[in-house]
């Protein structure tokens, strides 16, 4: 079957990567189909982009010369999504809303939607390749090492990836700002969005305040048990923060302070001097809910493991633990080791698993 009978269904956000990627495959032949997927529905007064997105899509499916729709998946996102961000926060985690979107809209209810209504496959503009070897589909690093977005779709399975095409992954970003440039395409010089899509240009504290009691507690040195002060609420705290301690300056202020721990219990913060402090650097972590991208490896699992996005893969080895939970050893101590965030593990360049942190140990 040749590309101009072939059809498929690109999820068009607004930006440049998706409306690049929907025209690189309609130069390529296929029968192109933009979907905008509107996840959040905002109210009262807040700044969320999500109308301007949907303008800059619909601009750039005409001027593209595709398809174009809109689907709602707000009460999916806010059950499937923003209530489990919420949850974990509130049991004093860290977590990452990008990589559960992924997961579960998405990848889930957006592929089954465009599934079920196209009986076609879906694309977006992911910085991520998929390679398929020995009837397994490899989820790959896309080219560029500053853009590669792999490890917000270390949640996929075999299924989604079978039906998923990531078009710009051999790409880096100048080359698709450039392509878009060229051929008159509406964002070509739109900034990337960053932060959290729900949040918008709103500060992140204020908005969590709206969904979850901030209680206030004591703000302890770690090493001494000494009382520095009164934070607002554990949920605005993150281990490994430095700036909005809130400490005042008739501390040591020779090095800065850092969050170290979170006592839920007893709702203290507790907080150290200097990054370098044993507090913040651990070899192990213990990590629950291991999911494989293709067929289960056989532990110990030698690989290199991320623990956030922009860490630079480390040499690790995997461990099965106790209550089908993993251990994690790296070879260098590691910086910050978050509760909430997911541990990404590659060989090479492919992403074979990913689990959630549970603990540095």
């Amino acid at each position: 079957m040749s590309n101009s009978e072939k059809q498929i269904v690109v999820g068009l956000s607004g930006g440049v990567d998706s409306a690049t990627c929907a025209y690189l495959l309609k130069a390529q032949g296929y029968h192109v189909v933009g979907i905008y997927m509107q996840n959040w529905q905002p109210e009262g007064n807040q700044d969320c982009p999500v109308e301007a997105d949907l303008k800059d899509a619909q601009q750039c499916a005409r001027k593209i010369g595709i398809e174009f729709d809109v689907i709602n998946f707000s009460k999916d996102y806010w059950d499937r999504v923003f209530e489990k961000f919420l949850a974990a926060y509130q049991l004093g985690q860290t977590p990452n809303p990008d990589v559960l979107c992924n997961q579960e809209i998405k990848f889930q209810a957006f592929q089954d939607y465009v599934l079920s209504t196209y009986q076609s496959p879906m694309a977006t503009g992911h910085y991520a390749q998929i390679q398929t070897l020995d009837n397994q589909y490899r989820l790959l690093k896309g080219t560029d090492p500053n853009k590669d977005q792999s490890y917000f779709l270390c949640r996929l399975n075999q299924k989604q990836l079978r039906y998923s095409n990531f078009p710009i992954g051999r790409y880096n970003k100048s080359q698709i700002r450039t392509i878009a440039k060229e051929n008159n395409i509406p964002v070509y010089a739109k900034k990337d969005s960053t932060g959290i899509c729900f949040i918008g240009e709103r500060k992140f504290n204020e908005f969590l305040s709206q969904y979850l009691l901030d209680r206030p507690g004591p703000i302890i040195e770690l090493d001494s048990g000494k009382i520095l002060g009164e934070h607002q609420g554990l949920i605005y705290y993150t281990i490994g923060q430095r700036k909005g301690i809130g400490i005042g300056a008739s501390h040591d202020q020779d090095s800065p302070w850092y969050v170290a721990n979170k006592d839920l219990k007893e709702q203290a913060l507790y907080v150290v001097q200097g990054s370098s402090h044993a507090a913040l650097n651990h070899l192990s972590l213990q990590a629950s809910s291991l999911h494989w991208v293709r067929e289960t490896l056989s532990f110990p699992v030698k690989c290199q493991a991320k623990i956030r996005y922009r860490h630079p893969p480390q040499d690790a080895t995997i461990y099965q633990a106790d209550n089908g939970k993993i251990r994690v050893d790296f070879d260098q101590p590691q910086w910050a080791i978050t509760p909430g965030q997911y541990v990404v593990f590659y060989q090479n360049d492919e992403l074979i698993a990913s689990a959630i942190i549970e603990s540095p140990l």
